[in-house]
């Protein structure tokens, strides 16, 4: 376990490029994983400035999202998609070939998510991952309850994203909604992970994965476990503990 804290916002987007940067530049076919949420998109567009000024080769890379809502349109703004395309994908050009993501549309969105799986295994797996934190400490789609065993599959969103998505895509109650997501067994299999949670929010939730039990009960505590797993928090995040 490996903790870093930035004194502020800006630090802790520059230390999240940064490292994205590093592992890109030791390993050119790298395999990266990226979640979507209010605490990433300033720092994939740091990424994506500090990418185009140091001429990083990106031409092997791999980048995908990690989870995805089910049942909206890919250009929806709020599909996953949608965001870190116009966060990081669109500003490197990166090609859908190695853009990879969970599928968005329920039809034959098994088959698509299992294809998702094994063309990530046919990479060479997983190098690095960041991961968003929830305030009831969900990794992805997987929410308190999850089985730290449970691979790639589609779960059921929170109330609150489900509220979001319905009134901002005008879709009625019959209409059904779901999030794609890797599993956390899927995700321990990732060779290093890098947990990024900032603002006072968050910092009873980080206290809890951190310094709590491992329980199924708080996803985010599995990654006590794992070998290679950095928390990248800002003061406030890191306050509780």
């Amino acid at each position: 376990m490996t903790l870093n804290i930035q004194p502020d916002e800006r630090s802790f987007d520059l230390e999240a490029a940064r490292q994205i940067y590093a592992q890109i530049a030791s390993k050119h076919d790298s395999v990266i994983g990226l979640s979507t949420g209010r605490t990433t998109g300033n720092l994939h567009r740091a990424f994506a400035r500090m990418a185009r000024e140091g001429s990083l080769d990106l031409s092997r890379v791999t980048f995908f999202g990690q989870d995805e809502i089910v049942g909206v349109p890919q250009t929806y703004s709020g599909a996953c998609y949608e965001m870190l395309r116009s966060e990081l994908i669109g500003d490197l050009d990166i090609p859908e070939e190695r853009f990879l993501m969970p599928p968005t549309r329920w039809e034959g969105a098994e088959k698509a998510l299992r294809d998702f799986t094994e063309m990530l295994q046919a990479r060479g797996g997983i190098d690095l991952i960041l991961l968003g934190l929830g305030e009831n400490g969900h990794l992805g789609f997987n929410q308190p309850g999850s089985p730290f065993g449970g691979t790639a599959r589609i779960a059921t969103i929170g109330p609150e994203l489900d509220a979001r998505v319905r009134r901002e895509l005008a879709l009625g109650p019959e209409a059904p909604l779901g999030g794609a997501t890797l599993g956390l067994r899927d995700v321990m299999h990732a060779r290093r992970i890098l947990l990024v949670a900032k603002g006072s929010h968050k910092a009873a939730i980080v206290k809890e994965i951190l310094q709590g039990p491992v329980t199924e009960a708080v996803p985010g505590s599995v990654l006590q476990l794992h070998p290679a797993c950095e928390y990248l928090l800002d003061a406030e995040a890191a306050a509780l503990l």
